[in-house]
């Protein structure tokens, strides 16, 4: 088969009669829908996407016409296909227009398909193909144009509205949430949080379907993603920065740089030694701690199992039953520890510096804070939760005395605190997160305990085995 012969990017011009370009799609819109000023009553439809044929050059291609033939255009390849674009229009930019909204690209030009004079089609050539395909992993933005995300958490809300690049790790990918606007437009968003070797939560959030899709076909703690153009906030409810993807974002995934390469073994090693299932910091155990009231689900302990088989996501909950696993009675140093403050790994209050050599603050000096830190099993008729943890000041509050009180009681002191809990139904609340650590594939973190009020264990009880 003969070569194809296609116009490089880099090249185009309007004046170009039939050309022919080939490039692979590394950004693509959701398709929209206007009312046609011409025909009144119908609408036209649109949707963009973005080509890359070469490392330095790429640009954007616009498509308008019915809703026929925009959708199907649009379901016909994804980020990430290599295709062919026969005939486009080779048109100036219009930085006031519609290119305010689409990725900044080094084409002076976009590209304009109608159903009328243009074909996109999958590329089916090989030697394009494996030319084309290396490019997907090259990010659109200079390689070290980036903020960490410490960076973005330092800078907080002077960054807000503001587009930048971010570099950073995919920690765990959120539920896809359906909603319908007050003008009853259907939506969706998907949050997922990112990582890196500053800060091990933040959150980015994806509202586009494209986006979506993309996202959730992506290895949580194995996958490091370029984020161009992402759009920076401050959001209110959290008290707190957030990212987001929007119509001139293009995500690079596992990027083939120096950089990405080494937050990609950063990532790899934190998640090995279990560093980012040890990240709820005190302040924001005390924050789910102060909304335990708005916790109202109640589970057995099958239900909360088999809610996460069937959807591995975090979700809280209230369980009645029994700590059926208490270790009060064992060595001081397993029911209290020490952790860094800021990778939480264990460490011993003589040092100097964190010993984990991957922490942050590894060569300044040691910020710690000690507190209880146990590993307990939930017990009801269904079943039992292993392994959930009771940390502080949840502990202090379960517990009824301190650390420093703790530290001071007797072994039959400890023993009898211990059978108080071990021998009483308990109110549980339990925030519930899939991992990949626990021989179970949960993970629990107790919001709350308290002995359990007998008129309260009977209605919930009653209400549960109606529900069965």
């Amino acid at each position: 088969m003969a070569a194809q012969t296609f116009i490089a990017i880099s090249e185009l011009h309007p004046n170009f009669s039939h050309p022919k370009v080939a490039g692979i799609v590394i950004g693509k819109t959701d398709v929209r829908s206007f009312p046609d000023r011409k025909n009144i009553g119908e609408d036209r439809f649109t949707f963009s996407f973005t080509i890359k044929d070469s490392p330095d050059f790429f640009i954007n291609v616009t498509s308008w016409g019915n809703g026929g033939y925009i959708n199907g255009l649009s379901s016909s390849f994804s980020t990430g296909d290599c295709v062919i674009i026969e005939n486009p229009l080779v048109t100036n930019k219009d930085p006031e227009k519609g290119d305010k909204f689409c990725p900044t690209t080094p084409s002076l030009y976009r590209l304009l398909v109608t159903e009328a004079h243009s074909q996109v089609s999958l590329c089916a050539d090989m030697d394009t193909i494996d030319r084309l395909l290396p490019l997907i992993h090259l990010p659109v933005k200079d390689c070290a144009d980036f903020y960490s995300l410490g960076d973005i958490m330092a800078n907080g809300q002077s960054l807000d509205g503001t587009l930048i690049n971010i570099l950073a790790a995919v920690k765990s990918i959120g539920e896809l949430k359906q909603f319908t606007t007050s003008d009853s437009r259907k939506g969706q968003r998907l949050e997922v949080k990112l990582f890196d070797d500053s800060v091990s939560s933040f959150p980015l959030v994806c509202w586009d379907r494209e986006a979506i899709q993309l996202v959730q076909t992506l290895i949580p703690k194995e996958t490091v993603l370029f984020i161009a153009d992402a759009k920076i906030s401050f959001d209110s409810f959290r008290n707190g920065m957030t990212a987001s993807v929007n119509s001139k974002t293009i995500i690079t995934v596992n990027p083939d740089t120096r950089e990405a390469s080494l937050l990609f073994s950063y990532a790899k090693e934190a998640s090995e030694s279990g560093a980012l299932d040890h990240d709820e910091k005190p302040e924001d155990i005390a924050a789910f701690v102060s909304a335990v009231d708005s916790i109202t689900d109640v589970y057995t302990v099958s239900q909360v199992k088999q809610k996460t088989q069937e959807n591995p996501e975090v979700f809280f909950g209230i369980t009645y039953g029994f700590i059926s696993k208490l270790d009060l009675d064992s060595s001081v140093s397993k029911v209290i520890k020490t952790r860094c403050s800021r990778c939480k790994f264990q460490v011993t209050e003589d040092k100097q510096s964190c010993t984990n050599l991957l922490c942050p603050g590894r060569d300044q000096a040691l910020a710690s804070s000690t507190g209880f830190d146990l590993l307990v099993d939930i017990t009801d008729h269904t079943g039992t939760l292993h392994s959930c943890a009771l940390r502080s000041p949840v502990a202090e509050q379960t517990l009824g005395c301190t650390v420093k009180e703790f530290t001071s009681l007797t072994d039959d002191e400890r023993t009898a605190m211990k059978w108080k809990f071990l021998l009483e139904r308990c109110k549980i609340h339990v925030k519930i997160l899939p991992s990949t650590k626990m021989r179970t594939g949960i993970r629990g973190l107790i919001l709350a305990c308290s002995v359990a009020d007998p008129g309260e264990v009977k209605q919930h009880m009653s209400a549960l085995l109606q529900r069965l």
